[in-house]
């Protein structure tokens, strides 16, 4: 028997996107459980992308893999250097990416980090870094060109923009990767249009489930990224399974981010071993369930408005 929506609250270990509690409703269906989670700046026509997402999973399930597991990186939140450091040496991953551009932090500090992070990995291992969005096209040529020193493999979201992302692309040798200006099925011609991006970072959830993603993907015409939203292991496994049936995978995913949560809802979570995750649906786990349980109209009535 379906269980009505449940609304859960989890502690982040770190804060992230300003975030130090990750909220959402999760719902089940006759293919199993899906995670409703948008952040709070969404209003209902967007969170209606998400809550497809969500009843994509719990009523009709995922098309079938091409691949077993799905190499990730290590997200790096704008932490000290030596948390940075430690956070990459604990996570088994060859790929980090490095939040740079906080608010209220300098480029001094990015720079230390993404240091950090580089002696971490050692020459080998990949290193993209993430601005979202923050900087301006002079800040980010600037900056980019010197953070490059540590051998970046591509900058995610240096600036707001199309035009902005265009610009540092043709000034820059440091490919690009377009990260909030994909989150609608109509952005992935524009970035193709404004030649924009090298790489297409894809969220399961923002762009309406695993086929809506996949039919992006095609569109945008560019090598993808599959990046996770910050969910439960319920939602990772909308990105994995999306991971799982891209034709062609040449970059390690954004989805080893369970360690950013100080829960789960199920007891197998979706966590890396030597830098690889597992294609696989995990099973809710009541007693967890029950823990992370709470009352929120708000989020139930968010649905609700998603829906209409």
């Amino acid at each position: 028997m379906e269980r009505s929506p449940v609304v859960f609250r989890i502690p982040m270990r770190t804060r992230f996107r300003g975030q130090s509690v990750r909220e959402g409703v999760l719902i089940e269906g006759p293919a199993g459980w899906g995670e409703f989670s948008p952040f709070p700046e969404y209003g209902p026509r967007e969170c209606a992308r998400w809550l497809a997402c969500a009843r994509e999973a719990a009523d009709e399930g995922w098309p079938d893999p091409v691949r077993t597991s799905i190499p990730v990186n290590a997200t790096v939140p704008a932490v000290s250097p030596e948390q940075a450091f430690d956070i990459v040496r604990r996570s088994g991953c060859a790929t980090a990416k490095v939040k740079v551009a906080e608010h209220g932090q300098t480029f001094a500090d990015d720079l230390a980090r993404v240091e950090a992070v580089r002696d971490a990995l050692g020459p080998s291992g990949g290193l993209r870094v993430d601005a979202n969005g923050a900087w301006s096209v002079d800040q980010a040529l600037r900056r980019l060109k010197e953070l490059d020193r540590y051998d970046l493999e591509y900058a995610e979201q240096p600036c707001a923009t199309l035009d902005e992302l265009a610009r540092v692309r043709r000034g820059c040798d440091v490919p690009v990767a377009a990260d909030e200006s994909i989150r609608r099925a109509e952005d992935p011609l524009r970035v193709r249009a404004a030649e924009a991006a090298d790489i297409a970072v894809v969220k399961v959830q923002p762009l309406g489930g695993v086929r809506a993603a996949l039919r992006v993907v095609e569109a945008c015409g560019l090598p993808a990224v599959v990046s996770s939203a910050v969910e439960t292991s319920v939602g990772l496994a909308a990105g994995i399974a999306l991971a799982a049936c891209l034709p062609s995978l040449p970059y390690a995913c954004g989805l080893a981010t369970m360690s950013l949560l100080g829960g789960d809802v199920v007891a197998d979570s979706l966590l890396p071993e030597d830098g690889r995750i597992t294609v696989r649906r995990p099973t809710v786990d009541n007693r967890l369930l029950s823990e992370f349980t709470v009352e929120s109209p708000s989020w139930l009535r968010r649905m609700q408005e998603a829906a209409q």
